[in-house]
């Protein structure tokens, strides 16, 4: 539980925050939180067992949306120990090393999941551009060794956010601002010179931000490529095969935005905003993405309800 400056070591307890006005009734708050958590898991893992036990999907864009169910399962995890204690136990303490241990997997978490959205957009791309050499292209082993690369570049970019802020020193102000820990809002609370944060923090940042340029970038190539196909009917079943994605795009990516504008850029901040998109940044896209995937993909959908012995 310390925290290490240049000279000496120091006890250091942070302080999570619940919602602001509602702490009496954190206890019924957390029955939708842990349903949504339940929810998120058994969604997520769902995919993964569907997709690992059914030969029929063992295509590039399942082994991706595995990657990506893999994904919200690491943001789940990391970030529903701090997250019960609070709404369950009305426990705000953290030491600073599960704090900082807290913050590196959800950086890490987070950019592996734009990583592999960004993946995902030109694995569309290429469905739909070159649909004759897609499988050829986009072998298994090819899928395992991309996922490998984006996830070793993930846990590299972050690799340094702990570090950095274990060189600080914390002196009166131990309060964050949510219900777990982020690297800019830890950084906030350092009472020496910070500057070497905020500037790794804002490369990682612009990182995570080039992922959705890129992924734009996809979508104008795979408007382009639809809007040459001759038939209107195959033109909406091109795009029909990009819905999911986008939907889960704009799941992930809008809250994130919202919320590193405000930590950025707004003077007159509203902590009950804050907090809340927050916690939707971590608890919607992992509990949405599922159902999105099952809902808007008719194979998963399918082979999901099969499993579950449901009719279709």
């Amino acid at each position: 539980m310390s925290v290490l400056n240049n000279t000496n070591a120091q006890l250091l307890t942070f302080f999570l925050t619940g919602i602001p006005g509602l702490e009496s009734v954190h206890i019924w708050i957390s029955i939708p939180i842990c349903f949504m958590y339940l929810l998120a898991i058994l969604g997520n893992c769902t995919i993964l067992f569907v997709i690992r036990t059914e030969p029929s999907l063992h295509e590039p864009m399942y082994y991706f949306l595995s990657m990506l169910a893999l994904s919200d399962l690491g943001l789940s995890f990391s970030s529903l120990p701090s997250m019960l204690r609070i709404f369950l136990f009305n426990a705000m303490e953290i030491s600073a090393d599960a704090c900082i241990a807290q913050e590196f997997f959800i950086h890490g978490f987070t950019d592996m999941e734009s990583s592999v959205l960004l993946i995902m957009s030109f694995d569309r791309f290429l469905a739909i551009h070159n649909p004759l050499r897609y499988s050829s292209i986009l072998t298994s082993s090819r899928v395992l060794h991309i996922g490998l690369a984006f996830a070793i570049k993930s846990i590299l970019l972050v690799l340094p956010l702990p570090f950095s802020l274990k060189r600080l020193r914390y002196c009166n102000k131990h309060l964050l601002s949510h219900s777990y820990c982020l690297h800019q809002d830890v950084m906030k609370l350092a009472c020496s010179d910070n500057r070497v944060n905020f500037y790794y923090g804002l490369f990682v940042a612009l990182c995570m931000m080039s992922d959705s340029v890129f992924i734009a970038v996809s979508y104008v190539f795979i408007l382009r490529t639809v809007l040459g196909i001759a038939s209107h009917g195959e033109q909406l079943k091109a795009l029909n095969t990009c819905v999911s994605h986008i939907c889960a795009v704009l799941i992930f990516y809008v809250p994130i935005i919202t919320l590193a504008t405000m930590h950025r850029f707004a003077k007159h901040k509203s902590p009950l905003a804050m907090i809340l998109i927050a916690d939707a940044f971590l608890l919607v896209p992992p509990l949405m993405n599922p159902i999105v995937y099952c809902v808007k993909t008719q194979q998963i959908r399918v082979k999901v309800l099969e499993k579950l012995n449901l009719k279709v």
